[in-house]
């Protein structure tokens, strides 16, 4: 049985935490760049957890999240200025920002025959917005990896389609499955757990704040 349990990226009980101290010596980062980051919006104030310790008040954050997001920042503030990290780590779509799907094709963000694919779903367009770039972006991901058929790629773009509310700011998992050759697909906005039987396969499950900040990268 596959499980999958949401969380809204605010925290909660079930998350392994890690204290503000231990955090600064494993990353070897400074009090003031944390707080710099997290004034720039690069570390969600969500993730900055006030608990009661024996020593009094301290600040704790949601592991895994935490040190992955730094490792990132490290790896990437060299070469991208701090305001559009912020732009890139925001759970929300890029406003109005848009690309030819010329431009697309030559960033690699989506192959010519998954754009085909796309606007033969979407309507033809040389410009996309920004969720239509995520969600040909997604597709693109998946055919080319071989995960999905074409059929299973439009499956995929209508349920993508009904709820665009996951490239609204809300993030949300995207799961594909297969039992007995039969293709399945479906969203679900955390907080929120799903139950699939044993004979259930997992294709993949996309995590569309991820697949965001990725796409954010290449439009840079």
């Amino acid at each position: 049985m596959f499980c999958y349990t949401g969380d809204n990226g605010g925290g909660n009980m079930e998350e392994i935490l890690i204290s503000k101290k231990e955090l600064l010596e494993i990353t070897n980062i400074s009090y003031g760049q944390l707080y710099r980051w997290k004034r720039k919006g690069l570390i969600p104030e969500a993730w900055f957890i006030r608990k009661s310790s024996y020593t009094g008040q301290e600040t704790f954050f949601p592991r895994a999240k935490v040190l992955g997001r730094i490792e990132k920042i490290k790896n990437m503030k060299e070469d991208i200025s701090l305001d559009d990290l912020a732009d890139v780590f925001s759970p929300a779509a890029s406003g109005d920002t848009g690309m030819s799907t010329e431009e697309m094709v030559q960033r690699n963000i989506v192959s010519p025959e998954v754009l085909k694919l796309y606007l033969s779903f979407s309507g033809p367009a040389d410009v996309l917005d920004f969720r239509d770039m995520a969600s040909a972006f997604i597709l693109n991901r998946l055919i080319t990896a071989g995960d999905i058929s074409i059929d299973e790629g439009l499956t995929l773009l209508e349920v993508l389609q009904e709820s665009r509310i996951s490239f609204e700011g809300d993030p949300c998992e995207v799961f594909l499955t297969r039992k007995l050759g039969v293709f399945s697909c479906f969203a679900v906005a955390p907080p929120g757990r799903i139950y699939l039987d044993k004979g259930v396969r997992l294709i993949a499950g996309i995590n569309t704040a991820a697949a965001m900040e990725e796409l954010k990268l290449k439009m840079i």
